[in-house]
This record gives structure tokens, sequence and C-alpha cells, in this order.
């Protein structure tokens, strides 16, 4: 299939890209990696007046740390991602994500900004910063600002971002030292969009008790969902499988909502919630113990 007709602006300044969006606001789209919009552009699924490219915009690709963050400019590759060697130190969890991202052609193209700011409930980055607490920096007319993950996915490829703002950077918590984590997913086909998954830190006290646990799971909603039950569940109790049944069985619970479609129904899409939780968890507490994860 072709496009609807579209007129394509590519600005070498943010200042000019947003001032297209300024002028031409909900009419416009942005264009990342295009591995999200160009299907739907052929599919006239979305159909924008105005594409601006974002491509030929200087200093939005990087990855480094500022402090206790891993920063990462927002049209930087998954594929960077991947073959970085301080995001699979400094945020595994990332790392780990990022090589079940679809195949190594779509990560050559697809950006990190990109892929948040589709806000696709399947897709493993907006699971990855729901889980992590990250920071999504975006830019425009008033200026710069922050929004935490947590308030930025509002809906299915719903955010905060305003029609007239850019996603700039994105950054993740580097993760502690002798923290655990896991990120699990199934699919029917290598490659494809997660049915389920889920994203899981945790971190042990000196005395072996578990002293923090996040866990977002997603495919299964509108948005990326933290199980906070389960979280709450896991504090301060000690590690093993009866306690990662339960936490799993709060997890669960959490999907209220699961979505039904011809890939799997909403109760399965549940019951894999629960199922993936417990597996990530006991994963997570493996590498947590410095033991090697089965």
């Amino acid at each position: 299939m072709k496009p609807p007709p579209f007129e394509y602006a590519a600005p070498t300044t943010l200042e000019d890209a947003l001032a297209l969006l300024r002028e031409h606001g909900g009419d416009a789209k942005v264009l990342a990696g295009g591995q999200s919009l160009v299907p739907l552009l052929n599919m006239r699924l979305a159909r924008p007046a105005v594409i601006v490219d974002l491509n030929r915009l200087p200093g939005l690709d990087y990855v480094r740390q500022v402090d206790g963050w891993l920063a990462i400019g927002a049209m930087t590759r998954q594929r960077a991602i991947e073959r970085s060697d301080l995001a699979r130190e400094r945020q595994p969890l990332l790392h780990a994500a990022t090589r079940l991202i679809a195949h190594p052609q779509i990560r050559n193209r697809g950006t990190v900004g990109g892929s948040l700011a589709h806000a696709d409930p399947a897709a493993e980055y907006p699971a990855v910063a729901l889980a992590l607490d990250a920071e999504l920096r975006v830019a425009g007319p008033a200026g710069e600002r922050a929004i935490p993950a947590r308030n930025f996915f509002q809906t299915y490829l719903t955010t905060a971002l305003d029609v007239t703002e850019i996603v700039t950077e994105v950054r993740f918590p580097t993760l502690p030292q002798g923290a655990g984590w896991s990120f699990l997913e199934l699919s029917r086909r290598h490659g494809d969009f997660a049915l389920a998954g889920a994203a899981v830190t945790l971190s042990l006290s000196s005395s072996g008790m578990l002293d923090g646990a996040r866990i977002a799971l997603f495919g299964v909603g509108a948005t990326p969902l933290r199980a906070t039950a389960a979280e709450a569940l896991l504090t301060g109790e000690t590690p093993g499988d009866a306690l990662f049944t339960h936490a799993a069985q709060a997890a669960r619970d959490a999907v209220e909502e699961p979505l039904s479609d011809v890939h799997a129904s909403a109760e399965y899409r549940r019951h894999l919630a629960g199922v993936l939780t417990r597996r990530a968890l006991t994963e997570a507490a493996a590498r947590a113990r410095g033991g090697r994860a089965a």
C-alpha cells in the first residue's frame, strides 16, 4: 500500500523542528526511525499533512553516564544500545530488552525516543522505562520539561507529549551494585511483538532480605503496568519460591483489563503475566545473589 500525500520537512536544528510543529500542530507527525510511523502511513492509519524528519538534527544521538543516570539521546538507534558496553554494564535491563526488539534490521533504524513516544503497549522500552522510573526530557514552545515515565504513558499509543513537543533525551537510573534484574517476554515467533512480558529488578540487603522490588508488565493492557501490590508483598521478605508464587498471583490480579485479540485471549495474557513474573523474580534473585540465572 502507499501512504496518503503529505508535505515533507527535514529541519537541521531543533528550533526549526519545533517551529514546524508549532505551525502545523496536530496536522504534523515527527519521523525518527520510521519503524512505527511508516507502516501506519502505508496502511493509511495515520494521515498527517506534514512529516517532520528529525534525522538531520545534530546532538540527539549519544549514550553517556550523567551522575547516577544513563542518559540517551532520543535519536540514538536501538542497535547502538545493543552494542554499547556502557549500557550493558550500567543498565543491563535496558540492554537485555533491546536485544529482544524485533530483528537487527529494525534495530538499525529504530530509535529510543521514537519507541517511547509511539508508546505501543507491547513494546519493550516503555516497560523498561516504567520499571526503572526513567525520565523523559522533552522540548517545546514553552522550553524544556522532564516527564517521569509513570506519568508519560496514558492509554493505547497515547502519551503526555504535546503535539508541539519533541522527546530529546531519556534518562534511565543505573542499576545499583548487587541488584538483580530480569526481562522476559513470550511471542508467537522470534521478532514478533510480545503477547506478554515482565521487567523486574530486585535488591537484597546485607542480611539477604528483599529491600526493593520493581515489576512492570507489558503486552497485557493499553499501557505498561506497574504491579505495585506484588512489589509491596516482596519488600522486607526472604526471597523464595513460595513468596515469588504469591507475588506472581498479585501481578496476575493487577491485570484488570487485559487485551484480547486474534493472537491471545484476555485470560491467556493474564495467565502469562503471572507465569512470567514468577520466572523473572527467580532469575532476578539469582542475579542479585551473584549466582548464574538459569
